[in-house]
């Protein structure tokens, strides 16, 4: 491999036909050309000039490989410019909005490890469950729940996968029949990130066979945590997100309930990364987008 080095001392030669004022030109030591050219011709396997006492000159091979040598050197240099360029597009701010628990509980963990990885970027993260205007509020990326459908102006990309699941805690189940099918569950009180009255319904699956059970609850709560916290202290049978439930799950505060069956909810299964087309193009968007991608599949492949 013919180093950048090697290339420019020849071009050089070539252009001053002279190997001192090459070396004056790069800095360099006269018999450090000599020697980058003697490796060249060797690499060929041709002499590329024709020397004398008095003159120096292109061989008939040399002319050729000048040509090519300038261009590749070009290339280097366009491509050197354009890594530049890039790198002073990695700074700036990047406004993001995610959900509440979402954010807390995963976003947050991650968003650290990114910013000492590009010591130009600052983050300003807002953590609303609402659905905001990207456009209008001026975010460069909205993480929301996939079943939050995109407007025709928006890109979507997704980040990371979201498994819900039935849990209760052993205290509950101590007291109360644990439910053996789907149709036992309008025998228990429910806990469910509740929105509206809508969803006092829950939605399963197991393979072909899919249930719509009524669900009751003394407890209408719109936050998740809030629910997480119900459950643990054995209120009921809880619908949450994986996130927040599967450290508890192993660390036996609470234990899956119906787990066979796919929970089915209107937030959708994915957390999607929302920006207008121009600023999903937008380098350190980009690079956001795919640290996260790979963190979170990373975490739950």
């Amino acid at each position: 491999m013919i180093s950048t080095e090697i290339l420019l001392s020849f071009v050089k030669v070539a252009e001053t036909l002279s190997v001192g004022r090459t070396a004056l030109a790069l800095n360099v030591a006269k018999s450090v050309v000599s020697k980058r050219i003697a490796q060249l011709e060797g690499h060929l396997g041709v002499t590329l000039f024709s020397r004398s006492t008095r003159r120096i000159a292109l061989t008939s091979a040399g002319e050729l490989y000048l040509e090519h040598a300038k261009r590749a050197l070009a290339e280097l240099s366009a491509a050197e410019a354009l890594i530049l360029a890039s790198r002073s597009e990695i700074k700036g701010r990047i406004r993001i909005t995610a959900p509440v628990s979402w954010g807390q509980r995963v976003l947050c963990r991650l968003l650290p490890e990114f910013l000492r990885m590009h010591p130009g970027i600052e983050i300003e993260l807002a953590l609303a469950d609402r659905i905001v205007d990207v456009a209008f509020e001026r975010f460069d990326l909205a993480l929301r729940w996939s079943a939050s459908l995109p407007r025709q102006d928006l890109v979507s990309s997704p980040i990371a996968r979201i498994n819900w699941q039935l849990t209760a805690s052993p205290s509950y189940l101590a007291v109360h029949d644990e439910p053996k099918s789907p149709d036992d569950l309008h025998q228990h009180s429910s806990l469910f990130y509740w929105r509206e009255p809508a969803d006092q319904w829950w939605l399963m699956s197991a393979g072909q066979e899919q249930k719509r059970i009524p669900v009751k609850s003394r407890y209408h709560v719109d936050n998740p945590e809030a629910v997480l916290e119900a459950c643990l202290q054995g209120l009921g049978i809880a619908q949450l997100p994986d996130y927040l439930c599967a450290q508890a799950i192993h660390e036996g505060q609470l234990r899956a309930v119906l787990p066979g069956w796919i929970q089915q909810t209107r937030f959708g299964n994915l957390i999607t990364a929302l920006a207008p087309p121009e600023r999903m193009r937008s380098l350190r968007n980009r690079l956001l987008i795919d640290f996260l991608l790979q963190s979170c599949h990373a975490n739950h492949p």
